[in-house]
Protein backbone atom coordinates (compact mmCIF):
# COMPACT_ATOMS: atom_id res chain seq x y z
CA UNK A 1 0.00 0.00 0.00
CA UNK A 2 1.62 3.58 -1.22
CA UNK A 3 2.21 6.15 1.79
CA UNK A 4 -0.57 8.40 -0.06
CA UNK A 5 -2.96 5.43 0.05
CA UNK A 6 -2.48 5.73 4.11
CA UNK A 7 -2.80 9.62 4.86
CA UNK A 8 -6.07 9.46 2.50
CA UNK A 9 -7.45 6.65 4.30
CA UNK A 10 -6.37 8.16 7.82
CA UNK A 11 -7.98 10.93 6.63
CA UNK A 12 -11.19 9.38 5.91
CA UNK A 13 -11.23 7.81 9.23
CA UNK A 14 -9.99 10.63 11.38
CA UNK A 15 -13.59 12.77 9.87
CA UNK A 16 -15.44 10.16 10.60
CA UNK A 17 -13.96 9.37 14.15
CA UNK A 18 -14.83 13.10 14.52
CA UNK A 19 -18.35 13.53 13.28
CA UNK A 20 -19.41 9.91 15.78
CA UNK A 21 -17.55 11.35 19.13
CA UNK A 22 -18.74 14.72 18.57
CA UNK A 23 -21.74 13.82 20.63
CA UNK A 24 -19.71 12.68 23.46
CA UNK A 25 -19.04 14.50 26.47
CA UNK A 26 -21.02 17.43 25.44
CA UNK A 27 -23.22 19.69 27.95
CA UNK A 28 -26.25 22.18 27.68
CA UNK A 29 -26.40 24.95 29.37
CA UNK A 30 -28.93 23.73 31.31
CA UNK A 31 -27.12 20.76 32.51
CA UNK A 32 -24.34 22.45 33.26
CA UNK A 33 -26.13 24.75 35.29
CA UNK A 34 -25.53 27.86 33.13
CA UNK A 35 -27.34 30.68 31.70
CA UNK A 36 -28.66 30.70 28.68
CA UNK A 37 -28.34 33.66 25.91
CA UNK A 38 -32.04 35.03 24.92
CA UNK A 39 -32.42 32.90 21.49
CA UNK A 40 -30.15 30.39 22.10
CA UNK A 41 -30.86 26.48 21.13
CA UNK A 42 -31.83 24.40 23.93
CA UNK A 43 -29.65 22.00 23.14
CA UNK A 44 -26.08 24.37 22.57
CA UNK A 45 -23.32 22.85 23.85
CA UNK A 46 -22.11 25.14 26.81
CA UNK A 47 -18.36 23.54 27.44
CA UNK A 48 -17.44 22.39 23.30
CA UNK A 49 -13.44 22.41 23.38
CA UNK A 50 -13.01 22.29 19.60
CA UNK A 51 -8.79 21.36 20.24
CA UNK A 52 -9.62 19.27 22.18
CA UNK A 53 -12.44 17.28 20.15
CA UNK A 54 -10.20 16.86 17.45
CA UNK A 55 -7.09 15.71 18.81
CA UNK A 56 -8.84 13.02 20.80
CA UNK A 57 -10.49 12.12 16.84
CA UNK A 58 -6.97 12.13 15.85
CA UNK A 59 -5.77 9.60 18.05
CA UNK A 60 -8.81 7.52 17.34
CA UNK A 61 -8.33 7.64 13.99
CA UNK A 62 -4.38 6.58 14.39
CA UNK A 63 -5.42 3.32 16.38
CA UNK A 64 -8.57 2.70 13.85
CA UNK A 65 -6.12 3.36 10.81
CA UNK A 66 -2.98 1.38 12.53
CA UNK A 67 -6.22 -1.63 12.78
CA UNK A 68 -7.26 -1.39 8.93
CA UNK A 69 -3.33 -1.23 7.51
CA UNK A 70 -2.19 -4.24 9.74
CA UNK A 71 -5.50 -6.05 8.50
CA UNK A 72 -4.25 -5.28 5.07
CA UNK A 73 -0.96 -6.88 5.28
CA UNK A 74 -2.03 -9.69 7.37
CA UNK A 75 -4.78 -10.47 6.00
CA UNK A 76 -7.42 -11.25 8.53
CA UNK A 77 -10.46 -10.45 7.15
CA UNK A 78 -10.70 -10.04 3.23
CA UNK A 79 -13.71 -8.98 0.50
CA UNK A 80 -14.95 -12.74 -0.38
CA UNK A 81 -15.37 -12.97 4.06
CA UNK A 82 -17.83 -10.12 3.95
CA UNK A 83 -19.83 -11.52 1.16
CA UNK A 84 -22.94 -12.74 3.02
CA UNK A 85 -24.90 -13.99 -0.08
CA UNK A 86 -23.19 -16.75 -1.10
CA UNK A 87 -21.21 -16.48 -4.28
CA UNK A 88 -20.44 -13.45 -5.97
CA UNK A 89 -22.28 -12.10 -8.62
CA UNK A 90 -22.08 -14.13 -12.35
CA UNK A 91 -20.22 -17.23 -10.40
CA UNK A 92 -23.62 -18.86 -10.22
CA UNK A 93 -23.75 -19.66 -14.09
CA UNK A 94 -20.59 -20.12 -14.77
CA UNK A 95 -19.86 -23.59 -16.15
CA UNK A 96 -17.92 -26.77 -14.27
CA UNK A 97 -14.85 -26.45 -16.25
CA UNK A 98 -14.03 -22.58 -15.38
CA UNK A 99 -14.40 -23.41 -11.44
Amino acid sequence: MKWTSIIAIYGLIWVMSAFVMLPFGMRTHEEAGLEKTPGQADSAPANFRPVRHLFLSAIVAVGLCALYYTNYVNGWVEMKDLNVFGRPPGEANEPEIYR
